[in-house]
């Protein structure tokens, strides 16, 4: 009987380490599609301006589709401060936090430009989780977790400031909390009064 407790302890305590961490194993190559083949509740990326990124500190040079329309190319200056946030459906945090982001991308439309991208997932579904999150912000689609990989992570949310020249000038490293406190964040490391 105490096996079968500590089993299922053990087994517990595994999913809640896990929250955090991909395992795309069960995704079929047909369910990564990042082609924008159907209808997105999310919006198409902006178009950004045709200067290279600028800065001390950039983020990889790496350019992903968008379900909703459009590129993100990271390696492009963004054209207006953004904030970029690295979610999937498989990440418990990112499910507390991506509400918190939509509530800051309508309340910073026009002065500060909200970007995710869909990391380790699969296309159906990051779609069905940003539907039940109310997330229409854009998000680009990086269905094999390149970016992630190239910056080293091994779990999720991340989120980066980058100025209007596309310089990464601060990394929020786990959630973000509320939206006082994304707004904060945003007159510290971007200079934007919400």
């Amino acid at each position: 009987m105490r096996f079968a407790a500590a089993a299922v302890a053990a087994v517990l305590l595994t999913a809640v380490l896990a929250g955090c961490t991909a395992d795309r194993s069960s995704a079929s190559p047909s369910t990564a599609s990042g082609s924008p083949s159907a209808a997105s509740t999310l919006a198409a990326c902006p178009a950004q301006s045709e200067a290279k990124a600028q800065g001390t500190d950039l983020l990889p040079a790496l350019s992903f589709p968008c379900p909703g329309g459009g590129t993100l190319d990271l390696a492009r200056a963004p054209g207006e401060p953004t904030v970029l946030n690295l979610w999937g459906s498989w990440c418990g945090p990112c499910r507390e936090e991506l509400p918190v982001m939509q509530q800051f991308a309508d309340a910073a439309a026009g002065q500060v430009r909200v970007m995710g991208v869909i990391s380790k997932d699969g296309r159906p579904q990051a779609e069905s989780f940003a539907a039940d999150a109310g997330v229409t912000f854009p998000s680009a689609f990086d269905g094999d977790g390149e970016l992630m990989t190239e910056l080293g992570l091994h779990g999720l949310p991340f989120t980066y400031f980058l100025d209007a020249d596309g310089a990464l000038v601060y990394t929020q490293v786990g959630p973000v909390a509320s939206l006082d406190e994304l707004r904060s964040l945003a007159a510290e490391h971007l200079g934007v009064q919400l």
